[in-house]
């Protein structure tokens, strides 16, 4: 179920608008393109970015509009610290800006947000950061940002194993015991539910090492736009295209479209 069209999915109108019950309950985003978005008009990647995120500040409102109940965005991998230490600096120079200028916002319109991702090795500050935009947001009931930051998946999965190994090895939990339930909840994203489309621009077709586990039955549309490019023009299009999909999650019987496959 794989979509990787060379144009922009169709702009929706009357008819082709989804119906609440045809929404995905969540969503997840690879947000790519920055760099070459930039590139292609001359300009610094720095630029880029900075415009890559008011993309994320346009999702988030659209998706809220829409009913969406939660999105994942890919923000910064565990893999992106190879990249030269001034777009490194540069892009945690964004989170701590949108941190600091962005929270407030989102928790007036009921916004809540949680971080997946190692913390261990971030600089205090972002540590700090990253615990103030959780516990600011904690008691609201709107739509849920998660921010995957410094997130690989494999280091997902392997943190998560060996959780499971240390209660195994305590006494706590046998092994004949263990389900595919205790290494969900053992993951980042324990307690939300999987996502049910997966969107990723900039042409490329690829997870990237994001969410593996959690993407084993989600939807995929991958778009030709570069990040900085996408809008609620954009999302609906994907949305368009998710209601059209029929999910059976490897059952032959076809499931309501927008039903979660993870935890509620």
């Amino acid at each position: 179920m794989i979509s990787h069209s060379t144009s922009v999915p169709p702009m929706v109108h009357g008819h082709e608008q989804p119906t609440p019950g045809h929404l995905p309950v969540h969503i997840a985003v690879i947000m790519d393109g920055n760099g070459r978005w930039a590139k292609a008009r001359g300009l610094p990647r720095l630029e880029g970015h900075r415009r890559g995120l008011d993309a994320l500040r346009n999702l988030v409102r659209a998706a809220d509009q829409r009913g969406i109940r939660f999105v994942t965005v890919y923000s910064f991998s565990s893999e992106n610290w190879r990249r030269p230490a001034e777009e490194v600096s540069e892009l945690l120079g964004l989170l701590r800006f949108f941190i600091k200028q962005d929270v407030a916002d989102l928790s007036a319109r009921n916004v809540r947000i949680r971080i997946i991702g190692r913390r261990d090795d971030l600089p205090p500050d972002i540590v700090n950061l990253l615990r103030e935009a959780e516990t600011s947001t904690a008691d609201n009931t709107g739509l849920t940002l998660i921010i995957a930051f410094n997130y690989g998946a494999r280091d997902e999965l392997l943190r998560a194993t060996q959780n499971l190994v240390a209660r195994v090895v305590d006494g706590g939990l046998a092994v004949s015991d263990l389900t595919e339930q205790h290494l969900s909840d053992a993951l980042d994203t324990s307690g939300l539910p999987d996502p049910d489309l997966l969107i990723r621009t900039s042409g490329e077709v690829r997870l990237s090492n994001f969410l593996m586990w959690q993407l084993a039955y989600t939807e995929l549309v991958f778009l030709p736009i570069a990040w900085p490019d996408f809008d609620g023009s954009a999302l609906d299009g994907a949305l368009v295209e998710f209601s059209q999909r029929q999910r059976r999650f490897g059952g032959l019987n076809e499931q309501p479209v927008g039903q979660a496959s993870g935890q509620a």
